[in-house]
């Protein structure tokens, strides 16, 4: 499947699903859909969210994309990659101040030829305001704005499949959140007796409901059994503590995968959580997205 219009954007579709066997999930089923195999260079939902959004921008004869993010943003590595890709010139919009060397993420994204421009945070918070937005586009010209973590109506469309391509029986689809968008997506794409749950990878992460509700509202498709997990963000976005990295080690030398720390292990560590503490109830079949790989974050 490719974006209408980029014909270098083809992805991998369907995921593949990799089933997990380990006593520690107490006779919960775990399957692990692997979308961080669709795109070498923007996997899982970072494709999902863009390719629509692609489409768009080329359909409306723009040249350049601009986007926001922090200094660790997959988002902006992925839309850098993409826009190179497809033939679109790239400006990343940074929260904070400018900070040399550039950490692995930024490099490579200015590898990929995005342009880097920096906001402090109060200006940051005001990012999709007019004025800000009219200040950008006189420093940078005509682009087409993207949102932070790709989240519009475009990107809920565009998760919306990924329940559909399962070809298995399940109970639970599992997701990391950061801006709600790959939530409200694959909750409206559940069949009858399934839920969603998405685990927010920031402090504070309460506000995603909302948040994936009124992104439900924008794209139409509003519906799907969902909650949001809040307990899981181990100190916050980008943070790591010593018991998430226990647990990566661990998964790693059970399973043999090295997972991705920002998004995929605070959900997976929740989930074998919940089926510890029996919140997840033996019997049940969870699937969960690995939206992306080890590598993608610094």
């Amino acid at each position: 499947m490719e974006s209408p219009g980029c014909g270098h954007l083809t992805a991998r579709l369907p995921s593949p699903l990799e089933e997990v066997r380990d006593p520690r999930l107490g006779g919960v089923r775990l399957l692990l859909k692997r979308e961080d195999l669709i795109h070498p260079e923007v996997p899982g939902n970072k494709w999902r969210k863009l390719h629509r959004n692609l489409a768009r921008a080329h359909e409306a004869g723009a040249d350049t994309l601009l986007t926001f993010g922090g200094a660790y943003s997959n988002h902006i590595r992925a839309v850098a990659a993409a826009g190179r890709a497809c033939g679109f010139a790239t400006v990343g919009v940074i929260r904070g101040e400018e900070q040399r060397p550039l950490n692995p993420v930024l490099e490579y994204a200015a590898g990929r030829g995005m342009r880097l421009a920096y906001l402090d945070r109060a200006a940051y918070r005001a990012k999709h305001t007019p004025e800000v937005v009219a200040g950008l586009r006189d420093r940078f010209g005509d682009f087409h704005l993207l949102p932070e973590g790709g989240s519009n109506a475009e990107a809920v469309l565009g998760c919306v499949p990924v329940a559909a391509e399962i070809d298995t029986g399940f109970d639970v689809l599992c997701c990391a959140c950061g801006t709600g968008g790959t939530l409200a997506g694959v909750a409206a794409g559940l069949g009858p007796g399934r839920r969603a749950l998405g685990f927010s990878v920031l402090r504070g992460g309460g506000f995603l409901a909302d948040e994936v509700r009124r992104l439900q509202r924008e794209a139409g498709v509003v519906g799907g059994h969902w909650e949001v997990e809040t307990g899981y963000h181990f100190g916050g976005y980008a943070r790591c503590t010593a018991e998430l990295r226990a647990f990566i080690a661990e998964f790693r030398d059970r399973h043999g995968l090295e997972l991705e720390r920002v998004y995929v292990a605070k959900m997976l560590a929740g989930i074998y959580d919940l089926a510890a503490r029996g919140r997840l109830r033996p019997g049940t079949t969870v699937v969960a997205l690995v939206t992306g790989a080890a590598g993608d974050s610094a």
